[in-house]
């Protein structure tokens, strides 16, 4: 990965508090997994951005290797990638989302 790729990821991860890597948009998810992510940060009351993945090939490549985390959607908070859909839904399930978002 290039360093000029890797600071590109950076930056958008640092765009909002709470960034979701996804296909698609909030308005428009364009797989499940996306659609559930959003549907629970919806739930719990979460501001959070979104980039659609779909869209730049070289970023969604890039991000793969920048989080070592081969799949979508991915989601961050404070900069930090918290994981995918499972573990977005685990978290919710268990009450711990809404304080992580909270902090």
């Amino acid at each position: 990965m290039t360093d000029q790729l890797r600071q590109r990821i950076a930056d958008t991860i640092a765009k909002d508090r709470v960034m979701l890597f996804m296909k698609g948009n909030a308005q428009m998810p364009q797989c499940g997994f996306s659609a559930a992510v959003v549907g629970v940060l919806k739930e719990v009351g979460a501001k959070f951005g979104t980039y659609n993945i779909l869209s730049d090939p070289e970023l969604r490549e890039g991000l793969k290797e920048y989080s070592s985390w081969p799949t979508y959607p991915q989601l961050y908070v404070d900069g930090k990638l918290i994981g995918g859909a499972d573990i977005v839904r685990d978290l919710h399930a268990k009450g711990e989302l809404a304080k992580l978002l909270q902090a």
